[in-house]
């Protein structure tokens, strides 16, 4: 390195950005992820002993991908190569494999090849990278925003661990916040910056989960606010939002604001008025709320509230929560919408959810002596001569394919659990158990 490089350097990292400035460089600096990289785990044992495998990082921005990838960078005797997918070709990666085998050959040392957005590589070039992560010329980190099992090479992950990192925990953005403010190295310690607690709680919610988000924003702040008359810059909540663009709602996730928001939300879907429901759905979505969170509420409702009304609602709760599944955020709004809005505009009937209920009231409070022996099975060995299956009627062989006989034990015969309502396409459904229970078919 000649003296600009040194100079260069060094420039850059006084002026980086408050997140790439506190980005840890040991395993104990990192907060959150301590179901992949807490004490005792797989991945903390194998990048404190040095023995890393080929390894996929993947997780939704800010949460810690490139950080871990830096930890290892600062830890391993390994030579250590940082490419990023969205601008590296096949030359850049031949010039890291050659390198790596002159120093694998000449040296013995291995070579650990970083890539952030290895999705954005095509199959061409991951399949480039196939035989040299498989005989160990290249130990390959890929880090990824998007599901590897649907973008990155199969051939490749069998030869990877995959490691899944969350959303981090409001408070480990908080505990991040607070470390930045007071570190006078490499944070805004020397700043004599203050922040409010409600600004510090503000940017740990609204950021979702995303630790670069909120560094910026705290950042922007103590940047952009002028010092008060004791020379402090201090942080406040309106300062806060204007810094993040977003306006504070009164919404604690573990509060009387979460649970009157998403009670609101189900009693407008219940009471079918789809405008108050969907106002509900954006507030909690504005407000960061786990979104599978939401599109599980919205299948119970589907199911409890709406039924066989129209059983299409729980066909669409369950495909928007796959939706949700695949899309995430920002994209993931729309299907929430447009299940919300089809189970509150739906007919209504809570008779199934009675019906089942009432059939658990009688198990727990009704003994019965067995099934009756026609419905039993005849097949396991013996049964037959015992009389299972004897005299039981196969409804397809009869007109209407039904049949009259009994289903219930005989301690509840003659009991109704399932009472349809007149409500879309129940009606349909009692007016056709009605014409059975009617019917002089044969006993």
């Amino acid at each position: 390195m000649d003296l600009f490089d040194y100079m260069r350097t060094n420039t850059q990292k006084k002026e980086a950005p408050l997140a790439a400035r506190m980005r840890p460089s040991t395993l104990d600096e990192i907060v959150g992820q301590k179901h992949i990289i807490g004490k005792g785990t797989l991945l903390y044992r194998a990048i404190a002993a040095d023995r890393l495998s080929s390894i996929i990082l993947y997780g939704p921005p800010g949460t810690g991908k490139t950080t871990i990838a830096r930890v290892i960078a600062n830890t391993t005797k390994s030579d250590f190569v940082q490419i990023n997918a969205t601008s590296a070709g096949k030359k850049d990666m031949e010039e890291v494999v050659a390198r790596a085998r002159d120093g694998l050959g000449m040296y013995g040392r291995r070579t650990i090849l970083f890539i952030d957005e290895i999705h954005r590589f095509n199959k061409g070039q991951q399949d480039y990278l196939l035989p040299f992560v498989e005989d160990g010329t290249v130990i390959l980190i890929g880090a990824t925003t998007e599901n590897p099992y649907f973008e990155v090479n199969g051939a490749l992950i069998s030869r990877s661990v995959i490691f899944r990192l969350e959303k981090l925990k409001k408070e480990d953005i908080r505990e991040l916040l607070s470390r930045a403010l007071n570190d006078p190295a490499k944070g805004l310690g020397a700043l004599n910056v203050s922040a409010d607690p409600e600004a510090l709680d503000f940017l740990s919610d609204i950021c979702g989960g995303d630790a670069r988000s909120a560094l910026n924003a705290l950042e922007l702040g103590a940047l952009s606010t002028p010092r008060d008359a004791d020379g402090q810059i201090r942080i406040t909540l309106k300062v806060a939002e204007e810094c993040i663009q977003r306006r504070a709602v009164l919404y604690d996730k573990t509060g009387d604001a979460h649970y009157d928001t998403i009670s609101a939300f189900i009693k407008s879907m219940r009471g079918s008025d789809p405008d108050a429901a969907v106002y509900y759905l954006a507030r909690m979505l504005y407000a960061g709320e786990d979104i599978k969170f939401i599109a599980r509420r919205i299948m119970i409702c589907a199911s409890e509230d709406v039924g066989n009304a129209d059983p299409r609602a729980l066909e669409i709760a369950v495909a928007a929560a796959q939706a949700v599944e695949r899309l995430g955020m920002p994209e993931a709004r729309i299907p929430l919408a447009q299940a919300a809005i089809y189970v509150a505009s739906a007919p209504k009937s809570n008779a199934s959810y009675l019906a089942v209920d009432a059939a658990l009231e009688s198990v727990r409070t009704r003994s019965i002596k067995g099934i009756p022996p026609h419905l039993r099975d005849a097949h396991y060995g013996g049964a037959a001569k015992l009389g299972h299956g004897l005299d039981y009627k196969y409804a397809h062989d009869y007109p209407e394919h039904y049949v009259r006989q009994q289903y219930l034990p005989d301690e509840l015969t003659g009991q109704t659990f399932y009472r349809p309502t007149e409500m879309g396409c129940e009606k349909t459904i009692k007016e056709w158990l009605e014409h059975l229970r009617d019917s002089e078919g044969p006993a």
